[in-house]
């Protein structure tokens, strides 16, 4: 049995220190701290606007549907459950966000109101370990509910969400009130699914349960948790008549590519992801590399986003239409993207951000670790407002303002909407990007999201390292580090060279390395460190134009404009007056030109450009028309990133323009 870690702070966000099948693990919770410039600005932003503001929601503003579920079920008060049957998992992951605050920032203030929180939660907790307020509450009525009846009362997803919560609170306190509560979840889940049967097996909607029983093995070396975590994946291909839209049509072992719902998708490989990097099982890994080829060579979208459709079909195109059955938010074919009507939920791209983390400290391959900060960027990012208080459920790439249809979930920021399950998700993995900045092996130091940062850490040798980066990226691709103390024996730096950098230079000590640096690797340095030595990585960064595959109908003949890691997209606010967003075209040689900031966007960057404007005429009702002849114009045109958009009221927006010439 492993030992429990107990120094707080020390332990990773994912911690694979000890994990026989993991190349590399993250470092402490308190290990970095982001210091100036971009992502310390979006930490900023989550600890004083984010946290605060939704913890206000579920607390005061909209109280009676997360913490007033947990006053009810512990009989503090009385009434009725309300809201969907995924509130409580939301109220756990805003308390995994206010953890991992805490383990950068020691507020006492957090602290106390963390320990509130988990001792309600404890008054809840039934004495078999079983907690879910809806169906608690339930249970005090004349007509109780049975305890996992129905599988989209996601009992097992909202346990999961309290298990990675419980893990990270004991990571970043070291104390143990929480995980107390995890450790009685894990045990009831180990009985009551002891000999899953087919009726057992369609309660792993959207698998939360496997990351956090694997954390939960790793933080307590409970070998009974991994166990629970294998038996759960086994259980599903049990399913009798399963469907795609929780993955279960097919046991997963014969998954091969990207399909059914997204979120419920990403989470089932990040968790399986976890399991493979303790027990080393190879007919896991396969299936993961499999589906993920599929989704990054067919279904993914240039922002990262994933999950292109409201409303999809299991199995797509199958002549047995008898079994066909619709899956809710779903990847869709093969180059299926569609702009205006994606879906691109928020929590599929936390999803994908978490699965590409684990494959990343699995494998070691950069592949991973360039979707992380690129999906982190662009499609995580964008779920969140500037400000910190507002926040998209769906992604589209194109929003105009005489739309022909209406779709489920609204365009437009809001501060809360009654499905709020992507907000918390994207808050708390915000709230934990310090743990995405670096990872370690035996003697290694690698890095992994750029960003300015403080690292303070102890090598799994014993080596203790102090480091500082400096740099403007994700809008200069200067990145400058110094050793401020290494105490031991050598050690390697690992920079990575994301596969969109074209070229890259690096300076030791201000001296040419004579390095050839290699696109989409790892420059790796070996050396005894001495306080005082720096490393300077230049990664040019050009703005370039890209061009999706022929078989993405709608991106035909179509640009998207991307500088380093940075998705770029055209927003109406930025257009001449008098010109439309419809009207603008892009000729191949187009350049662009870096601004320093965009008034009303918090001081974010753009790109501006000479572009084409071919005014459009109004189509009046009509689907065809003849073609006329229309006089092409120059104009001035501002791009912002996709992530800034819909930060200024009302607006068009689009990441595809039509090309020209």
């Amino acid at each position: 049995m492993k030992q429990m870690n107990a120094t707080a702070g020390h332990a990773p966000l994912t911690d694979t220190r000890r994990s026989a099948s993991a190349a590399l693990s993250g470092v402490g919770l308190t290990d970095v701290k982001w210091t100036t410039g971009f992502w310390a600005d979006r930490f900023r932003h989550t600890t004083e606007v984010s946290v605060p503001s939704m913890g206000k929601l579920f607390q005061e503003t909209e109280r009676i549907k997360y913490l007033g579920n947990f006053e009810v079920a512990a009989g503090l008060v009385e009434g009725r459950y309300r809201g969907p049957t995924w509130n409580d998992g939301d109220y756990y992951k805003w308390l995994e966000a206010v953890a991992a605050i805490y383990a950068v920032n020691r507020d006492p203030k957090l602290d106390l109101l963390m320990d509130e929180s988990i001792a309600l939660i404890a008054k809840v907790q039934s004495p078999q370990g079983y907690i879910h307020t809806r169906v608690l509450i339930g249970e005090k009525g004349e007509n109780p509910p049975k305890r996992f009846a129905e599988p989209l009362h996601f009992e097992m997803y909202n346990m999961g969400h309290l298990l990675t919560a419980a893990c990270v609170h004991h990571r970043a306190t070291g104390k143990t009130n929480f995980l107390d509560i995890a450790i009685k979840v894990a045990n009831f889940l180990d009985k009551h699914y002891a000999n899953p049967t087919s009726e057992h097996a369609r309660h792993g909607v959207c698998p939360s349960h496997l990351m956090g029983l694997v954390e939960l093995y790793r933080d307590t070396g409970d070998e009974r948790h991994l166990r629970t975590a294998e038996r759960l994946v086994e259980m599903r291909g049990k399913v009798v008549k399963g469907d795609d839209d929780n993955q279960d049509r097919i046991p997963f072992r014969q998954h091969t590519t990207a399909h059914g719902h997204a979120v419920r998708a990403t989470y089932l490989y990040a968790g399986v992801a976890d399991i493979y990097a303790e027990n080393g099982d190879a007919t896991l890994l396969t299936p993961l590399t499999k589906v993920w080829d599929d989704l990054v060579r067919t279904k993914l979208y240039i922002t990262g986003g994933c999950g292109a459709l409201f409303d999809g079909a299991s199995p797509d195109g199958s002549e047995d239409q008898g079994n066909i059955t619709r899956v809710h938010q779903a990847f869709g074919r093969s180059y299926q993207l569609p702009m205006a009507t994606a879906h691109n939920e928020t929590c599929a791209a936390v999803g994908n951000a978490l699965w590409n983390w684990r494959m990343f400290l699995v494998t070691g391959e950069v592949k991973y670790a360039d979707l992380l900060e690129w999906t982190l960027l662009n499609s995580v990012l964008v779920g969140v407002s500037l400000n910190g208080d507002k926040y998209f459920y769906t992604n589209t790439l194109r929003r105009t303002a005489d739309e022909p249809h209406k779709l489920r979930m609204g365009r437009e920021r809001q501060p809360f909407f009654s499905w709020f399950c992507c907000p918390p998700n994207a808050v708390r993995t915000l709230a934990e990007s310090t743990s995405y900045a670096y990872a370690v092996g035996e003697d290694s130091i690698t890095t992994v999201v750029y960003g300015s940062s403080v690292l303070n850490t102890v090598l799994p040798n014993g080596v203790h390292v102090k480091l500082t980066q400096n740099t403007e990226y994700p809008w200069n691709g200067r990145i400058k580090i110094t050793i401020d103390a290494s105490q031991g024996s050598a050690w390697a730096l690992r920079l990575r060279i994301p596969g969109w950098a074209k070229s890259a230079t690096l300076l030791l000590n201000g001296q040419d390395t004579g390095i050839v640096a290699p696109t989409g690797e790892f420059i790796e340095l070996k050396r005894e460190w001495a306080a005082g030595d720096g490393v300077t990585l230049d990664l040019p960064m050009p703005a370039r134009l890209v061009e999706a595959n022929a078989h993405v109908e709608e991106t035909r003949n179509h640009f998207a404009v991307v500088r380093g890691p940075v998705v770029y997209c055209l927003e109406s606010p930025d257009l001449p007056a008098g010109v439309k967003l419809s009207d603008i075209y892009v000729p191949p040689t187009a350049e662009f030109t870096p601004q320093p900031n965009t008034a009303g966007l918090d001081g974010v960057p753009s790109l501006t450009a000479h572009l084409i404007a071919k005014p459009s005429r109004d189509w009046n009702g009509l689907l065809y028309r003849d073609v006329e002849p229309e006089q092409p114009t120059p104009v001035d045109v501002r791009l912002i990133p996709y992530f800034a958009w819909g930060n200024r009221g009302t607006t068009e927006m689009s990441v595809w323009l039509p090309r020209i010439g």
